[in-house]
């Protein structure tokens, strides 16, 4: 196993995806590592909990798994979120997201 990127954990369920979000951007996309988070801008605005629906989406889409394998942890009303994948590793997540 490689050494994973800060903003990757796993544990036994799966992993933690340290995410941190920007809304209302031009279009959807996985941008990068951002310090200990990894960037991903999203079209939707943080309104009633749509943003964070919109992410969880976008990122199952990445990833080419189900939507119900991934949760929110922590951050649900800040930009800076922690996401809970299960069932998947580290490496994996990071090679479908096609950032180091």
């Amino acid at each position: 196993m490689t050494k994973l990127p800060p903003y990757l954990t796993e544990n036994e369920a799966g992993v933690i995806i340290k995410v941190q979000v920007q809304t209302r951007a031009s279009r959807d996309e996985v941008v990068g590592p951002h310090g200990e988070f990894l960037k991903v801008r999203i079209t939707a605005a943080p309104v009633a909990g749509g943003a964070n629906k919109h992410l969880l989406k976008i990122l199952a889409k990445k990833m080419k798994i189900p939507q119900a394998q991934l949760s929110i942890k922590s951050g649900a009303t800040s930009k800076n979120k922690s996401i809970a994948v299960l069932g998947i590793s580290g490496d994996r997540v990071r090679e479908r997201l096609q950032v180091t």
